[in-house]
Protein backbone atom coordinates (compact mmCIF):
# COMPACT_ATOMS: atom_id res chain seq x y z
CA UNK A 1 0.00 0.00 0.00
CA UNK A 2 2.95 2.35 0.68
CA UNK A 3 5.59 2.17 -2.04
CA UNK A 4 8.24 3.85 0.08
CA UNK A 5 7.99 4.46 3.80
CA UNK A 6 8.64 8.02 4.92
CA UNK A 7 11.13 8.85 7.60
CA UNK A 8 9.37 9.27 10.93
CA UNK A 9 9.77 12.47 12.94
CA UNK A 10 9.57 12.11 16.72
CA UNK A 11 7.38 14.96 17.95
CA UNK A 12 8.55 17.05 20.91
CA UNK A 13 7.53 19.94 23.15
CA UNK A 14 9.77 22.23 21.09
CA UNK A 15 7.95 21.22 17.92
CA UNK A 16 4.58 21.77 19.58
CA UNK A 17 5.50 25.26 20.77
CA UNK A 18 5.95 26.37 17.14
CA UNK A 19 2.29 25.56 16.39
CA UNK A 20 0.77 27.49 19.28
CA UNK A 21 -0.26 30.95 18.09
CA UNK A 22 0.15 33.39 20.97
CA UNK A 23 -2.10 36.47 20.79
CA UNK A 24 -0.64 39.96 20.75
CA UNK A 25 -2.07 43.20 22.12
CA UNK A 26 -3.45 43.88 18.61
CA UNK A 27 -5.58 40.74 18.53
CA UNK A 28 -9.31 40.46 19.17
CA UNK A 29 -11.75 37.55 19.24
CA UNK A 30 -12.26 37.53 15.47
CA UNK A 31 -8.58 37.78 14.56
CA UNK A 32 -7.79 34.82 16.81
CA UNK A 33 -9.94 32.44 14.76
CA UNK A 34 -13.45 31.04 15.01
CA UNK A 35 -14.04 27.30 15.20
CA UNK A 36 -17.31 25.91 13.84
CA UNK A 37 -18.35 22.77 15.73
CA UNK A 38 -20.92 20.14 14.73
CA UNK A 39 -20.65 17.41 17.35
CA UNK A 40 -22.79 15.35 19.68
CA UNK A 41 -26.07 13.48 19.19
CA UNK A 42 -29.00 12.09 21.12
CA UNK A 43 -26.94 8.92 21.73
CA UNK A 44 -23.79 10.80 22.77
CA UNK A 45 -24.70 14.31 23.98
CA UNK A 46 -21.58 14.54 26.14
CA UNK A 47 -19.38 14.70 23.05
CA UNK A 48 -20.80 18.13 22.27
CA UNK A 49 -19.95 19.35 25.76
CA UNK A 50 -16.45 17.86 25.81
CA UNK A 51 -15.42 18.97 22.32
CA UNK A 52 -16.55 22.57 22.80
CA UNK A 53 -15.15 22.93 26.32
CA UNK A 54 -11.80 21.49 25.20
CA UNK A 55 -11.66 23.88 22.25
CA UNK A 56 -12.41 26.85 24.48
CA UNK A 57 -9.75 25.75 26.98
CA UNK A 58 -7.13 25.46 24.22
CA UNK A 59 -7.46 29.10 23.21
CA UNK A 60 -9.42 30.35 20.21
CA UNK A 61 -11.23 33.57 19.47
CA UNK A 62 -14.68 32.00 19.35
CA UNK A 63 -16.37 28.61 19.29
CA UNK A 64 -19.58 28.42 17.22
CA UNK A 65 -21.69 25.38 18.02
CA UNK A 66 -24.18 24.20 15.41
CA UNK A 67 -26.74 21.64 16.55
CA UNK A 68 -30.14 21.11 18.07
CA UNK A 69 -31.43 23.34 20.86
CA UNK A 70 -31.21 20.53 23.39
CA UNK A 71 -27.50 20.03 22.83
CA UNK A 72 -26.92 23.76 22.72
CA UNK A 73 -28.42 24.02 26.20
CA UNK A 74 -25.97 21.42 27.52
CA UNK A 75 -23.02 23.10 25.83
CA UNK A 76 -23.92 26.55 27.18
CA UNK A 77 -24.38 25.18 30.69
CA UNK A 78 -20.79 23.90 30.63
CA UNK A 79 -19.20 26.70 28.58
CA UNK A 80 -21.32 29.88 28.42
CA UNK A 81 -18.81 31.61 26.11
CA UNK A 82 -19.72 29.29 23.23
CA UNK A 83 -21.83 31.01 20.55
CA UNK A 84 -24.80 29.01 19.26
CA UNK A 85 -25.62 31.21 16.25
CA UNK A 86 -24.29 30.49 12.74
CA UNK A 87 -21.67 32.72 11.18
CA UNK A 88 -18.31 32.82 9.51
CA UNK A 89 -15.69 30.33 10.76
CA UNK A 90 -11.97 29.81 10.21
CA UNK A 91 -12.09 26.02 10.65
CA UNK A 92 -14.56 23.16 11.17
CA UNK A 93 -14.68 20.31 13.66
CA UNK A 94 -17.44 17.82 12.85
CA UNK A 95 -18.50 14.30 13.73
CA UNK A 96 -17.44 13.66 17.32
CA UNK A 97 -20.20 11.81 19.14
CA UNK A 98 -22.24 11.36 15.97
CA UNK A 99 -23.07 7.69 15.31
CA UNK A 100 -21.74 6.00 12.20
CA UNK A 101 -24.02 4.96 9.36
CA UNK A 102 -24.89 1.66 11.00
CA UNK A 103 -27.40 3.54 13.17
CA UNK A 104 -30.86 3.88 11.67
CA UNK A 105 -31.31 7.58 12.40
CA UNK A 106 -27.99 8.79 11.01
CA UNK A 107 -29.25 9.45 7.49
CA UNK A 108 -31.83 11.80 8.99
CA UNK A 109 -29.24 13.59 11.11
CA UNK A 110 -26.83 14.02 8.22
CA UNK A 111 -29.49 15.87 6.28
CA UNK A 112 -29.52 18.49 9.04
CA UNK A 113 -29.10 21.96 7.57
CA UNK A 114 -25.91 22.67 9.53
CA UNK A 115 -23.98 19.99 7.65
CA UNK A 116 -24.33 21.90 4.37
CA UNK A 117 -22.23 24.71 5.84
CA UNK A 118 -19.10 22.55 5.85
CA UNK A 119 -18.87 22.65 2.07
CA UNK A 120 -20.19 26.20 1.70
CA UNK A 121 -17.48 27.54 4.05
CA UNK A 122 -14.45 25.85 2.57
CA UNK A 123 -11.97 26.18 5.44
CA UNK A 124 -9.60 23.62 7.04
CA UNK A 125 -11.72 20.82 8.45
CA UNK A 126 -11.32 18.09 11.08
CA UNK A 127 -13.45 14.96 10.52
CA UNK A 128 -14.06 12.61 13.43
CA UNK A 129 -16.30 9.58 14.11
CA UNK A 130 -19.63 10.01 12.30
CA UNK A 131 -18.19 12.48 9.77
CA UNK A 132 -15.42 10.19 8.53
CA UNK A 133 -17.59 9.18 5.59
CA UNK A 134 -16.89 12.67 4.13
CA UNK A 135 -13.20 11.79 3.76
CA UNK A 136 -11.97 12.74 0.30
CA UNK A 137 -15.11 14.64 -0.67
CA UNK A 138 -14.05 18.08 0.56
CA UNK A 139 -11.92 20.57 -1.36
CA UNK A 140 -10.40 22.17 1.74
CA UNK A 141 -7.41 20.84 3.73
CA UNK A 142 -8.82 17.92 5.71
CA UNK A 143 -7.66 16.01 8.79
CA UNK A 144 -9.29 12.76 9.88
CA UNK A 145 -8.87 11.38 13.42
CA UNK A 146 -9.84 7.68 13.42
CA UNK A 147 -8.91 4.91 15.80
CA UNK A 148 -7.85 1.58 14.30
CA UNK A 149 -11.38 0.18 13.94
CA UNK A 150 -12.63 3.32 12.21
CA UNK A 151 -9.64 3.37 9.86
CA UNK A 152 -10.15 -0.31 9.05
CA UNK A 153 -13.79 0.32 8.13
CA UNK A 154 -12.93 3.42 6.11
CA UNK A 155 -10.15 1.79 4.09
CA UNK A 156 -12.15 -1.39 3.50
CA UNK A 157 -15.06 0.69 2.18
CA UNK A 158 -12.61 2.41 -0.20
CA UNK A 159 -11.37 -0.89 -1.64
CA UNK A 160 -8.37 -1.49 0.61
CA UNK A 161 -9.46 -4.29 2.95
CA UNK A 162 -7.45 -4.34 6.16
CA UNK A 163 -8.20 -5.74 9.60
CA UNK A 164 -8.06 -3.87 12.89
CA UNK A 165 -5.33 -6.27 14.00
CA UNK A 166 -3.19 -5.45 10.97
CA UNK A 167 -3.44 -1.71 11.62
CA UNK A 168 -2.64 -2.12 15.31
CA UNK A 169 0.30 -4.37 14.41
CA UNK A 170 1.91 -1.73 12.16
CA UNK A 171 0.28 1.68 12.71
CA UNK A 172 3.17 3.55 11.12
CA UNK A 173 2.68 1.69 7.84
CA UNK A 174 -1.09 2.08 7.77
CA UNK A 175 -1.26 5.74 8.73
CA UNK A 176 1.02 6.53 5.79
CA UNK A 177 -0.90 4.23 3.50
CA UNK A 178 -4.21 5.75 4.52
CA UNK A 179 -2.95 9.29 3.89
CA UNK A 180 -1.79 8.27 0.42
CA UNK A 181 -4.95 6.33 -0.44
CA UNK A 182 -7.46 8.81 0.96
CA UNK A 183 -5.69 12.03 0.01
CA UNK A 184 -6.05 13.62 3.45
CA UNK A 185 -3.98 14.12 6.58
CA UNK A 186 -4.52 11.23 9.00
CA UNK A 187 -4.14 11.15 12.77
CA UNK A 188 -4.34 7.52 13.89
CA UNK A 189 -5.20 7.34 17.58
CA UNK A 190 -3.61 4.69 19.77
CA UNK A 191 -1.18 4.08 22.62
CA UNK A 192 1.31 5.71 20.28
CA UNK A 193 -0.40 8.21 17.99
CA UNK A 194 0.84 8.73 14.43
CA UNK A 195 0.09 11.59 12.05
CA UNK A 196 0.83 11.49 8.33
CA UNK A 197 0.18 13.07 4.97
CA UNK A 198 1.83 12.13 1.67
CA UNK A 199 5.02 13.97 2.64
CA UNK A 200 5.67 13.49 6.36
CA UNK A 201 5.01 11.02 9.15
CA UNK A 202 5.05 12.06 12.81
CA UNK A 203 5.23 9.81 15.86
CA UNK A 204 3.98 11.09 19.22
CA UNK A 205 5.49 10.02 22.56
CA UNK A 206 3.77 7.18 24.41
CA UNK A 207 0.76 8.55 26.30
CA UNK A 208 -0.52 7.44 29.69
CA UNK A 209 -2.72 4.33 29.44
CA UNK A 210 -5.20 6.07 31.74
CA UNK A 211 -6.35 7.89 28.59
CA UNK A 212 -8.26 4.75 27.60
CA UNK A 213 -11.59 6.04 28.92
CA UNK A 214 -14.80 7.45 27.46
CA UNK A 215 -14.76 10.97 26.05
CA UNK A 216 -11.02 11.49 25.70
CA UNK A 217 -11.27 11.33 21.91
CA UNK A 218 -13.83 14.16 21.99
CA UNK A 219 -11.43 16.23 24.07
CA UNK A 220 -8.63 15.55 21.59
CA UNK A 221 -10.86 16.64 18.71
CA UNK A 222 -11.69 19.90 20.49
CA UNK A 223 -8.03 20.67 21.17
CA UNK A 224 -7.07 20.03 17.56
CA UNK A 225 -10.02 21.99 16.22
CA UNK A 226 -9.00 25.07 18.20
CA UNK A 227 -5.40 24.81 17.02
CA UNK A 228 -6.54 24.46 13.40
CA UNK A 229 -8.73 27.57 13.71
CA UNK A 230 -5.81 29.63 15.05
CA UNK A 231 -3.45 28.26 12.37
CA UNK A 232 -5.75 28.60 9.35
CA UNK A 233 -3.53 30.97 7.37
CA UNK A 234 -0.44 28.85 8.02
CA UNK A 235 -2.31 25.67 7.02
CA UNK A 236 -3.43 27.22 3.73
CA UNK A 237 0.15 28.28 2.95
CA UNK A 238 2.02 25.14 4.06
CA UNK A 239 0.94 21.63 3.06
CA UNK A 240 2.55 20.11 6.16
CA UNK A 241 1.19 22.54 8.74
CA UNK A 242 -2.07 20.63 9.25
CA UNK A 243 -0.14 17.48 10.21
CA UNK A 244 2.07 19.48 12.56
CA UNK A 245 -0.94 21.14 14.18
CA UNK A 246 -2.62 17.74 14.62
CA UNK A 247 0.52 16.38 16.27
CA UNK A 248 0.62 19.40 18.56
CA UNK A 249 -2.98 18.75 19.58
CA UNK A 250 -2.15 15.15 20.42
CA UNK A 251 0.90 16.28 22.39
CA UNK A 252 -1.13 18.79 24.43
CA UNK A 253 -3.81 16.14 24.99
CA UNK A 254 -1.26 13.67 26.34
CA UNK A 255 0.43 16.27 28.54
CA UNK A 256 -2.91 17.42 29.95
CA UNK A 257 -3.78 13.80 30.74
CA UNK A 258 -0.42 13.26 32.43
CA UNK A 259 -0.93 16.32 34.63
CA UNK A 260 -4.48 15.26 35.49
CA UNK A 261 -3.52 11.67 36.20
CA UNK A 262 -0.49 12.04 38.47
CA UNK A 263 -0.23 8.28 38.10
CA UNK A 264 -3.90 7.54 38.81
CA UNK A 265 -7.26 7.33 37.02
CA UNK A 266 -8.61 10.26 35.02
CA UNK A 267 -11.78 11.27 33.24
CA UNK A 268 -12.22 13.33 30.09
CA UNK A 269 -13.52 16.21 32.20
CA UNK A 270 -10.33 16.21 34.26
CA UNK A 271 -8.23 16.50 31.10
CA UNK A 272 -10.10 19.59 29.91
CA UNK A 273 -9.27 21.43 33.16
CA UNK A 274 -5.55 20.83 32.66
CA UNK A 275 -5.30 22.00 29.03
CA UNK A 276 -4.39 25.65 29.79
CA UNK A 277 -1.69 24.56 32.23
CA UNK A 278 -0.21 22.10 29.74
CA UNK A 279 -0.06 24.82 27.08
CA UNK A 280 1.50 27.24 29.55
CA UNK A 281 4.23 24.70 30.29
CA UNK A 282 4.96 24.33 26.56
CA UNK A 283 5.24 28.07 26.06
CA UNK A 284 7.42 28.66 29.12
Amino acid sequence: MVEKSLGVKKWSARDSKRCIVVPTDLDHKYSRGTLGVITGSAQYPGAAVLSTSAAAATGVGMVRFHSSSGLAHLVLHATPSVVVQPGKVAAWLIGSGIPSKKYSDVSTWLRHRWFTLVKSQSVPTVLDAGALYLTGSLEQPTLITPHSAELSALLTARGVPVSVEAIEGDPKKWVQGAAKTLGVTVLLKGAITFVANDQICIELPVATPWLATAGTGDVLAGIIGALVATNTIEILNDTNRLAEVAATGAFIHAQSAKIASRGGPISAEMIVKEIPGAISQLLN
